[in-house]
């Protein structure tokens, strides 16, 4: 039953997409609504989303931005007289491109889950309706995290650094001690889709147990299934091996993750990143893991992106950086570009999409 209840939003989620009337029964719905015989015009923001998505725009008159990496010039261009847009990238959507648009505009999608590029507030007072694709890419991003989790506490950058510089010094015993998954306490600072997704692949780990904390607490089902229980910032800190990343980035968490926090921290304890990488100051960091005041880290995310090649960052040993890459699967960028286009269509309607922002 519990794994039933688990998957149930999942479910409930493919369900609406596979049962989502077709592109044309909804386009014909949104001129009926305007009494339009033009098609509608669609921005496309990225030159390379995938045809998935494209194909089931193909009805409507679409506007692409061709640059690569797009320009913004050219975006705020060929935004003017758009009724709806599919935003690929996390290039500013704000007052300036809303303006640029025109009153007219009608829909919008971004293609991702995390919408802090957004000025949320400016297009709630437009009352344009905003979709993005969560819960697609929780998968991909877990089973990242669990690979970066492995990689930092295991110490694979050091060793591979080891090999390049002919230091393989294995004549020592104890040479490139790492921590153990098994039987650690692995804590989650968020625990949405993309943490529990994560906690449920540890647990074939035989990891002990599960921290978390958040605003509100999970179902206890849930709990139950994951041996988690949600305790105060302090608690995780001091208690976690590993301390899990995956929080969206507000006003609240941007920066809790300094040199307080890992002052509380185990000098053993793993950081694993995969939200966003304002939440962390990355100059406390590096103090934290130069002085081995904890073991190591693993990010795919950082701030800013791309993160320069002279970061200091990078001269660490104990350190994993990915180029923010957790959703980066040809399945997972192509349910994306589906799931963003319908709710572009939905928007057009004047539907409810399939996954709101708000």
């Amino acid at each position: 039953m519990r794994a039933i209840l688990k998957v149930l939003p999942l479910l409930a989620f493919i369900s609406a997409l596979l049962l989502t009337p077709s592109a044309a029964s909804l386009l014909r719905r949104a001129k009926n609504k305007t009494m339009s015989a033009k098609p509608f015009k669609v921005l496309i923001t990225h030159p390379e989303v995938p045809q998935s998505g494209i194909d089931l725009l193909e009805a409507c008159e679409l506007v692409r931005v061709e640059s690569l990496p797009p320009k913004r010039s050219e975006l705020l261009q060929k935004i003017r007289g758009v009724d709806g847009i599919l935003w690929a990238g996390h290039e500013a959507l704000n007052a300036e491109a809303l303006d640029a648009a025109g009153p007219q505009l009608k829909s919008i999608s971004t293609m991702s889950a995390g919408i802090d590029y957004v000025d949320l507030d400016e297009v709630k007072r437009r009352k344009i309706p905003l979709g993005h694709t969560p819960m697609v890419l929780d998968n991909a991003v877990a089973d990242l995290a669990v690979g970066l989790l492995i990689a930092a506490g295991r110490r694979f950058h050091e060793g591979r650094k080891k090999i390049e510089t002919d230091k393989w010094e294995n004549y020592h015993l104890n040479w490139m001690l790492g921590q153990d998954v098994r039987d650690s306490v692995v804590g989650f600072y968020g625990f949405g889709g993309i943490g529990q997704a994560i906690a449920k692949r540890l647990s074939g780990f035989d990891i002990d147990q599960v921290l978390y904390t958040t605003r509100r607490r999970i179902d206890r089902e849930t709990e139950k299934e994951l041996n988690a229980k949600k305790v105060d910032f302090d608690e995780l800190l001091a208690k976690s091996d590993f301390v899990v990343i995956a929080a969206p980035l507000t006003a609240a968490t941007q920066g809790v993750f300094n040199a307080t926090a890992f002052n509380k921290m185990k000098n053993t304890a793993v950081l694993i990143n995969i939200a966003r990488g304002k939440i962390v100051n990355q100059n406390d960091l590096y103090d934290a893991l130069k002085s081995n005041r904890i073991f190591a880290a693993g990010l795919d995310v950082v701030d800013p992106e791309p993160l320069p090649p002279n970061n200091k960052l990078l001269t660490l040993d104990n350190i994993v950086i990915l180029p923010h890459i957790g959703s980066a699967t040809n399945r997972t960028r192509s349910d994306m570009a589906t799931i963003a286009a319908h709710n572009v269509l939905r928007g057009l309607a004047g539907e409810r999409m399939l996954s709101p922002a708000y």
